[in-house]
Parts: structure tokens; sequence; C-alpha cells
């Protein structure tokens, strides 16, 4: 849903209709209703197109060719497509780093792929986006010393690969967001997309030519809703450009972990959302019952013998679980409504 300076409404009317069009519409009507509402208790139905997709499905218009490089006691991990028209700085969350957004190669012998994260890098890259990301110095981003660092590594990297004409955005998530929102004052983006975060605009003159920031956000964590909606007035009244995109849970499926995790096969999967329904993580529709990190699911599944993940991946399936709850997560399923926002604040 996308939402600009606040709350869209839509407003539905019928003029000069007969009583069997009434009818009909009427049945359509309760149909979607009840196709949106679960039983009594009120969750909408998410219709995620990108949810259905597999994780390989740019396997044919774009590949993984990262490079590692090390500058200013940090990692930072590119790619450059062909023809690229805009430059993208990816900030992670806490506990994060750059190797979770590109698949493990020849290249990058430690990257690890993290479902959500690499998705957001393919995304990109097939639309043409040169990709960048950073390791934080630490835990979580710092906004002080490492804010200037960043800067520098973002401008060095840019004028390496020739890249300055092009327009440069940023996304960031979670701790990330907070630090694309302090550092679009030190770099001139064309747009940002702040992911879980409200950014530190209560801490922060913002200049009116900040650039156009997008919210993509989880409503279910109230507090960061009630801020997300306290900002985008203020930005709002100095001109700038803002909108959110809301992130709402989604229930898992026998299939949900083989088409969204690389290295996961259809019947492992299929095991695990059986594991996860008879020790009662989920609903009977599939819904998590709570957070990812809050379920003890990973106890559960050393005491199952008959599944066979790779410990590898347990970091992937937990990510998808958090998704799934859609309480504070890194996402992908948004990426059409990001590269637009993006794409269309490039001129």
């Amino acid at each position: 849903m996308l939402k600009r300076g606040g709350r869209s409404k839509q407003w539905f009317g019928i003029h000069n209709f007969s009583i069997p069009a009434l009818v009909t519409s009427a049945a359509l009507i309760l149909l979607v209703l009840v196709m949106l509402y679960r039983g009594g208790d009120k969750k909408p139905v998410p219709v995620l197109a990108h949810l259905r997709q597999r994780w390989n499905r740019f396997e044919s218009s774009v590949q993984f060719r990262p490079v590692v490089e090390f500058r200013n006691g940090t990692d930072l991990i590119s790619q450059i497509p062909d023809s690229p028209k805009a430059v993208l700085f990816i900030a992670h969350g806490c506990n994060g780093k750059a190797i979770n957004f590109w698949d493990r190669s020849p290249t990058c012998q430690q990257c690890v792929g993290l479902p959500e994260e690499r998705l957001l890098v393919l995304e990109g890259l097939s639309r043409n986006f040169a990709v960048l990301t950073v390791s934080s110095a630490g835990r979580c981003w710092t906004m002080g010393k490492e804010r200037l660092i960043v800067r520098d590594i973002v401008r060095w990297w840019v004028g390496k690969n020739k890249l300055e004409k092009l327009p440069l955005v940023a996304l960031g998530a979670s701790s990330g967001g907070y630090f694309v929102s302090a550092l679009a004052s030190n770099l001139r983006f064309s747009s940002i997309v702040l992911m879980i975060a409200e950014g530190m605009f209560d801490q922060m003159d913002v200049p009116e030519d900040y650039p156009p920031s997008l919210f993509v956000h989880m409503p279910k964590d109230t507090n960061r809703q009630q801020k997300i909606d306290e900002f985008m007035p203020v930005l709002k009244s100095k001109g700038i450009d803002v909108a959110a995109v809301e992130c709402v849970e989604f229930p898992l499926s026998a299939s949900t972990f083989a088409d969204r995790i690389p290295g996961v096969d259809e019947n492992v999967s299929a095991k695990l959302f059986e594991l996860f329904r008879s020790k009662g993580f989920i609903d009977a529709n599939g819904y998590m019952k709570s957070d990812g990190r809050a379920t003890h699911w990973k106890k559960a599944l050393q005491e199952n013998k008959n599944i066979l993940l790779d410990r590898q991946l347990v970091n992937h399936v937990q990510e998808e679980l958090n998704l799934a709850f859609a309480y504070h997560e890194m996402t992908s399923l948004q990426s059409e409504q990001i590269f637009k926002w993006f794409e269309s604040h490039m001129s």
C-alpha cells in the first residue's frame, strides 16, 4: 500500500445499477471479503506476487559476479551491470554484513546470500543498478565518524568506476535505515528507502533539499508506525516527496522455504512446514503465531532427525520466519515499489 503524506482514501459509488447487477456486485464484494479475512480474526491476506516467485527467477537474466574490496577498515562488495543507469548503496541492519547480500561464488567464497538480501541485489542488477554494499565496523551502524568513513568510501568507489554522472540512491534496513537517513545529509542521493526504520528525523535538522524518502515498514510494530506517521507530514511540509509501503504478514506453505531459499529442496521445505504445524508454531492457516526469533523452532529441528537441513541454511530459514510474521525483518517482497520509487526520482 503506497501512501503519500498520510493515509489514502478510496470512495466507491453505485450509479444506475439494475437489481441483477447489484446482486452480482454484492456477491463479488462478499467473495472478496471472505478472501481477505480469515474467520473472525480479521487479518488481511496479502496479495504478494513476489512471494510466489522462486529464488532463482533471475537466473536467466543476471548472475552474481561480485567484486570484494577492503577500504578504510571495512569490507565492501559490489557489482556493476552492463550499461548501469544508477548506483544503489545498501546498508544492512544490526548483526548484518556485506556478505549477506551475495551468493557464494568464485569471487566471494565467504558470501552467504541470505534470501531477502540477495533478491534485493538481484532486482537491482536486473534493472541495471550498480550495487554497493558495505559492512559496518561494529554490530550496528554508528552515526558519528563512521558516517564520514562511508561517505568517503562511496565517493571513492563511484569515482574509481567512473559512475559520477549516474543518480545515487540508497536503501537501509533497521540500523542501516537510521544510518542512511543521517548519511543523506552527507551524500547527495536522488532518493532513499528506509526499511523497518523511522529514521533520525527527530535528532537532525532536515534541509529542504533532503532526498525523497520512502518508508517500507511493518505496521505490526506500532511504535515505529507511530513515528513514521509523525515524521511524514514534517518532511512533506518541507517540500520533500515522501511515501510509505506497508508490509503485512503472510502464511507459510509446504513450498515456502524451497521457493525462497537456495539449497532447500521441496522435500525439506515440506517437512519443515509440517514440523512447524505439529509443534503449534503456525496456526491452521499457516500464519506464524509468534515472531520467528521468539519461536523455539531450532530446538524442535534438532530433536527431529528426519529433516536434513544444512546448518548453513538455518539463518536463511530464520529470516523467512521473521518475514512471515512481519514485525521486523529485511524484505524483498516490496521490490517493485522500492525500485519504482528510485526510478521515478532519477530525472
